[in-house]
């Protein structure tokens, strides 16, 4: 995969992606990063990249020239996603749809963000992170490139554990233990130590679906409640509970 990065400040982005999982990606062969600073096409002595916004206001526009060269030169490939809070949010799914492309470009905004031609005639897409406001998009650009990077083939080890962790299906991870058995005086549970597979995937189901009505109710309704089979599942490990307390917190809304 190759992924491109536009940004006056690509070497923000550069440091991030030589180490873990991303870096490891890079070394092997499986991801080709490609860093492009708008200010390396600019032609006059200050290799101006922005200028005050039409109408007044406060902050700088990044101007429409740069982008556009940087773009027509490297032919960086498509889509050309403007990290941008005005953008849909990055979701796992989408990591999924962008990690099945060859390739894909980054175009970072700065101060007030981009010319809003660069917007309307050279970005395919925009992309957020959060509803929130950042100083630019380099860190937007990092945490993209990660989440997709380790659904490439061959990034990580093993590939069960992209299907099982948060959001994958839809529900939140179930938690996780490692040794030792017991830290002060805290259990992993039995059922994990049990070596029944079928309990344990059970279990973990449960724990799944308990964390995700608590945390992300939200996601819960967004696949139409559960269903009896998941009702029953959290009855068994005594997880119920949870469903009279989201009933009673429905009722009071009410």
């Amino acid at each position: 995969m190759r992924i491109d990065v536009i940004s006056i400040f690509a070497e923000a982005v550069q440091a991030f992606t030589t180490v873990s999982l991303v870096g490891k990606a890079s070394d092997s062969g499986l991801l080709d990063l490609r860093f492009h600073d708008p200010r390396e096409v600019t032609t006059d002595m200050h290799r101006t990249v922005d200028d005050a916004p039409f109408g007044g206001g406060a902050g700088m526009v990044l101007k429409p020239e740069p982008i556009f060269e940087v773009v027509e030169r490297q032919q960086p490939p498509r889509p050309l996603i403007y990290l941008s809070p005005s953008g849909p949010p990055l979701t796992q799914a989408k990591a999924v749809e962008l990690a099945k492309l060859p390739g894909f470009s980054l175009l970072c905004g700065r101060f007030e963000g981009v010319d809003e031609r660069v917007r309307e005639h050279l970005v395919d897409e925009e992309l957020s992170i959060g509803d929130y406001v950042l100083a630019g998009g380099e860190v937007a650009a990092a945490v993209v490139i990660e989440a997709v990077t380790r659904l490439v083939p061959g990034v990580l080890g093993n590939t069960e554990s992209v299907a099982d962790e948060s959001f994958s299906s839809g529900l939140l991870e179930y938690p996780q233990y490692t040794r030792p058995a017991t830290f002060r005086q805290w259990e992993v549970p039995d059922v994990l130590r049990s070596g029944n597979h079928g309990l344990v995937e059970r279990w973990r189901r449960a724990h799944s679906l308990h964390k995700t009505i608590t945390v992300r109710p939200d996601l819960i309704s967004g696949r139409g409640d559960l269903t009896e089979q998941e009702q029953a599942l959290l009855a068994e490990f005594g997880l119920d509970s949870v469903l009279y307390s989201a009933r009673e917190d429905e009722s009071s809304e009410r």
